[in-house]
């Protein structure tokens, strides 16, 4: 669940580290409800009808992927759009991480002409986005820097027939929510449903009476939004009301086993930003993870950062004032010589770079911290890891961090429509681990469900095995980039740093459009 950031020269296959993301949830969580009283209907429209941002036609589409090299992949990948297209700024009800009202907004984007395909009853695809850093991130301003996912989504989605929406999350925008409940599945899931909701009373937009929806709801989201996906198929089954099919991608679905592997030693890219953020929503929310933040974080850090994420400014600028350390987790000396071998993790190899780069003296948890949360993990271990046991969650955590992570984990549901989920499996910031255990789960309890699983870093997969060889592509030219700028590695570091936010995204994209169309 991080952020990775790659400059590289150009080449065909190049990809911009614009995607700053992440994910994760639990079902088990039963979504928070707002007290009747005069207190706003969740999903009702907060500007009705929604403000128009803009029009694009489809060489404007085009020509805004031809400034982003990840956009000119997307068209290689035969993306191009068919569809001009509206995008709309939604303003909607939601609830907080506390169940408490508040507001949130996203993006509405229909489409108005061009094919038979771009008018009449469409599909409505539902897009959670990855994790960004941004406060005033808005996914509608297909034209911000740094919007690259909002901007594939109208050229993959939108401009190929599908009405979008896609909320920029409570706590970003526009929102009256003072933090964002960051991976708090029945939060997110009731954000993600709430816009949805909000966006079918929007239809049909003034200039495009002809576009309606056909009933049919698809739900992606990548990283971040992978979780928020998977966590929102489950809201939307236990209503009543599942989706025709979801495609989560690369996503912290099971997140006692990822938050374990984290404090075992297998320390993510991007970790320092993306634990405060975790840490953070799930003190807001539950209140049990700390009694002061010195309890968990170094003394160099602990001032301010409750708060501290989303922000006004980006990552960078959090690194270079010294608000968090951009990659040190963990102090280098173990917390105890019991814990030795796990500072760092050594396997899997191919990861250990990575990991060792989360170690140092610059740390952001202080090892009384981990020294608690490792005791209780070897007490109360999870069943997906070290050890594939029961693939359960831990039974009974001690500490309030795993007993949220355990309410956040997504191994208690299973979906009863058709779900593909996609990822890699030397992702280095949002482990595979989270899928095959996923898939470990349902293989258990539920062996005729309707899952599958793309590995897009392997092969054997007839139906996307295009895919699985551009991939590989895609990663040699990187390492062979990286080599050519003095790289003695044989680029291999310079392909994990890009694997999450560059290589990955495009094709589980690709997969799950196809997977999609099919439906």
């Amino acid at each position: 669940m991080m952020r990775c950031t790659l400059t590289r020269s150009s080449l065909a296959v190049a990809l911009t580290a614009a995607w700053l993301l992440t994910g994760c949830s639990n079902n088990n969580d039963s979504p928070p409800t707002m007290s009747p009283s005069t207190e706003p209907t969740r999903g009702t429209l907060i500007v009705n009808p929604p403000t128009k941002v803009a029009s694009y036609t489809t060489g404007d589409l085009i020509s805004l992927l031809g400034v982003d090299s990840l956009g000119k992949y997307l068209v290689e990948l035969a993306y191009t759009p068919a569809c001009s297209i509206d995008v709309y700024q939604l303003q909607y009800n939601t609830i907080g991480g506390k169940g408490e009202s508040t507001t949130a907004s996203g993006a509405l984007m229909v489409p108005t002409g061009g094919t038979s395909n771009c008018v009449g009853t469409r599909p409505i695809v539902l897009y959670a986005h990855g994790t960004n850093v941004n406060k005033a991130f808005n996914i509608a301003q297909l034209t911000t820097q740094q919007n690259s996912e909002g901007l594939i989504l109208a050229a993959v989605f939108a401009g190929q027939g599908y009405i979008v929406v896609a909320p920029n999350y409570a706590g970003y925008d526009t929102s009256a929510l003072p933090y964002h409940p960051y991976l708090v599945a029945s939060q997110q899931s009731a954000d993600m449903i709430d816009a949805l909701t909000a966006a079918k009373s929007a239809l049909p937009v003034a200039s495009a009476t002809n576009v309606t929806s056909n009933g049919k709801v698809f739900v992606t989201g990548y990283s971040q939004g992978g979780f928020v996906a998977m966590a929102t198929e489950s809201a939307m089954q236990a209503a009543g009301s599942p989706p025709t099919a979801t495609g989560p991608m690369s996503g912290p679905y099971t997140l006692s086993a990822f938050g374990d592997a984290i404090f075992m030693g297998q320390v993510p890219t991007s970790a320092p930003l993306n634990i405060t953020f975790l840490i953070d929503s799930y003190q807001q929310t539950y209140g049990n993870v700390y009694s002061q933040v010195t309890d968990v974080f170094a003394a160099a850090y602990a001032s301010g950062i409750e708060g501290l994420l989303p922000t006004t400014g980006g990552a960078s600028t959090l690194y270079s004032e010294g608000k968090l350390p951009e990659n040190q987790l963990f102090n280098s000396v173990a917390p105890s010589a019991t814990y030795a071998p796990l500072t760092p993790a050594t396997t899997p190899t191919n990861l250990a770079p990575i990991f060792a780069l989360g170690f140092g003296p610059a740390y952001l948890i202080i090892n009384p911290y981990r020294n608690t949360y490792l005791t209780d993990a070897t007490t109360n271990p999870d069943g997906g890891f070290p050890t594939l046991n029961n693939d359960m969650p831990p039974a009974s955590p001690a500490i309030g961090i795993r007993q949220n992570l355990k309410k956040n984990d997504l191994r208690n549901f299973t979906p009863q429509t058709p779900m593909l989920l996609c990822g890699g499996n030397s992702d280095p910031t949002v482990f595979f681990l989270n899928t095959q255990l996923m898939m470990s789960y349902w293989g258990r309890v539920a062996p005729s469900a309707p899952v599958s699983a793309l590995d897009i870093d392997s092969s054997g997969s007839p139906a996307y095995s295009n895919l699985q060889t551009g991939f590989a592509a895609a990663k040699a030219a990187v390492a062979a980039s990286s080599v050519a700028g003095g790289a003695t590695d044989g680029g291999a570091m310079a392909v994990l740093q890009a694997y999450h936010a560059t290589l990955v995204p495009p094709f589980c994209l690709s997969a799950v459009k196809r997977f999609f169309d099919t439906m």
